[in-house]
C-alpha cells in the first residue's frame, strides 16, 4: 500500500488541535448582566414658539375725522369700556338732537292718533300710518347714534396699550394705525409639534417654557387647545397653549424654548451596553439557565425611547429577564457563560470589575 507522507502529516497536525478547540469551546465566558426592569417613563417632547397676547387690536378709525382728544399715553394700562380717543361730532350732536325731536313728535302723534281710535272717532288706517311715521323717526334716531358713537373710540377689553401713533388735531381715515391694545394677563403660546407625537397630546397637558431673553425663568402652564389639521409640508401640527402672566413678564412676539411630558408609563429599560445593533435591527444576549450552568440566546429587540444610559424596550423582553451587558465581543448565540457581576445601574463599570476580583 502506497503512503502520502504530506496528507498524513496534515492530518496528524488537525487531530492534535482538535482537544484544545474543544476545550476552548466549552470554556465559560466571563460577562457581567442586568436585569431587565420596570420603571416610569414619560416622552419629553421639546419645540420653541412665539407668544401672542391673549387679546391683541390694532386700533383704527371707521371714519374721516379730526382728533379733538387723545385719552392715553404709550404704555398706559386701560379699561374694557375706557374712552381712548374723541373726533370733531358737533354736527352729528345737532343732526341727533333733531332725530330725538323728530322721534319724540312722531310718538306723541302715534299716541294720540290711538286715543282717537279707541273713541271710533279716527280710523285704524291713519294709527298705522302713525306708527310707521314713528318707526322711521325712531330707526333714523339710532343711525345718527350710531354714527356718533363711531366717533369716540373705547378699549374693546382691559390691557396695555402700544406707542401713540397720531396727535391731537390729525385727520385721521379709516385704517390709520392710532395705537394696539394688548390683554397681556394671559398669553397665548403657538408651536409646532411633530404628528408623530399626536397621540400624546391632549388639552390640559402641562408645559414648562423659558426665553433667554427672561433669564430661563421657567413659566408654567397648559395646552389649550390642538389645530384641526397636520401641515402636509412639515408634518407637523399647531398646538396652543396658555401661560400666565400676573406680573406681565411676558411680552407679545417673544421666542420660547418648551419642554412637555406626554404619554406616562411603565416601561420595560436595558442598559444601552446590552444593545448589539445590525443595521436597522437591534439584538440583546439573554441569559438561559441550562442546569447549573448559563448559556445565552441571540434575541430582536424593539426599542422605544432612549434615556441617558438606558433604552426603553417595546418588544422582544420580560420583566426579570437577564441580559448581558458586558463581554459581547467573546460570546455568540449558545456560548456558555459564567456571570461575574450583576449590575442594577447605580454603580460605575470600574466598581463591577472590582467586584469581580474580590
Amino acid at each position: 500500500m502506497r503512503l502520502h507522507l504530506p496528507g498524513a502529516i496534515l492530518f496528524g497536525s488537525l487531530m492534535m488541535l482538535v482537544p484544545p478547540l474543544m476545550a476552548q469551546t466549552t470554556k465559560a465566558v466571563d460577562v457581567i448582566v442586568q436585569a431587565v426592569t420596570s420603571q416610569p417613563l414619560e416622552s419629553r417632547i421639546e419645540a420653541l414658539g412665539t407668544l401672542r397676547a391673549n387679546e391683541s387690536i390694532r386700533l383704527t378709525s371707521n371714519v374721516t375725522k379730526t382728533v379733538t382728544n387723545i385719552n392715553f399715553d404709550d404704555g398706559q394700562r386701560v379699561k374694557k369700556g375706557q374712552v381712548l380717543v374723541e373726533m370733531t361730532n358737533a354736527e352729528e350732536r345737532a343732526l341727533l338732537d333733531e332725530a330725538r325731536f323728530n322721534m319724540e313728535e312722531a310718538r306723541k302723534q302715534m299716541e294720540r292718533v290711538r286715543s282717537l281710535v279707541e273713541t271710533r272717532a279716527a280710523s285704524q288706517s291713519l294709527l298705522d300710518q302713525r306708527m310707521r311715521e314713528y318707526e322711521s323717526a325712531h330707526a333714523r334716531y339710532l343711525a345718527i347714534d350710531a354714527r356718533l358713537q363711531d366717533l369716540h373710540l373705547d378699549a374693546p377689553f382691559s390691557g396695555v396699550v402700544g406707542l401713540r401713533n397720531i396727535s391731537v388735531g390729525a385727520l385721521v381715515s379709516p385704517g390709520d394705525l392710532i395705537t394696539t391694545i394688548n390683554d397681556d394677563s394671559r398669553m397665548k403660546l403657538d408651536f409646532t409639534v411633530p404628528a408623530i407625537y399626536l397621540r400624546s397630546l391632549q388639552v390640559d397637558l402641562p408645559i414648562m417654557a423659558k426665553s433667554r431673553a427672561l433669564g430661563d425663568k421657567v413659566f408654567e402652564g397648559k395646552i389649550y387647545s390642538i389645530d384641526n389639521q397636520i401641515d402636509p409640508v412639515t408634518r407637523a401640527i399647531t398646538v396652543r397653549a396658555l401661560l400666565p402672566n400676573d406680573d406681565r413678564e411676558l411680552k407679545q412676539g417673544m421666542l420660547m424654548s418648551i419642554n412637555l411630558y406626554a404619554n406616562k408609563r411603565e416601561a420595560l429599560v436595558i442598559s444601552e451596553a446590552a444593545l448589539v445593533p445590525l443595521g436597522s435591527d437591534n439584538f440583546v444576549f439573554v441569559v438561559q439557565p441550562q442546569g447549573e450552568t448559563f448559556t445565552v440566546e441571540r434575541r430582536q429587540v424593539t426599542i422605544g425611547q432612549r434615556l441617558r444610559g438606558f433604552v426603553e424596550i417595546l418588544n422582544g423582553l420580560d420583566a426579570d429577564e437577564k441580559v448581558v451587558t458586558h463581554g459581547l465581543q467573546k460570546i455568540r448565540a449558545g456560548t456558555l457563560i459564567n456571570i461575574t457581576a450583576e449590575e442594577t445601574g447605580e454603580e460605575s463599570l470600574s466598581e463591577l470589575i472590582d467586584s469581580t476580583k474580590s
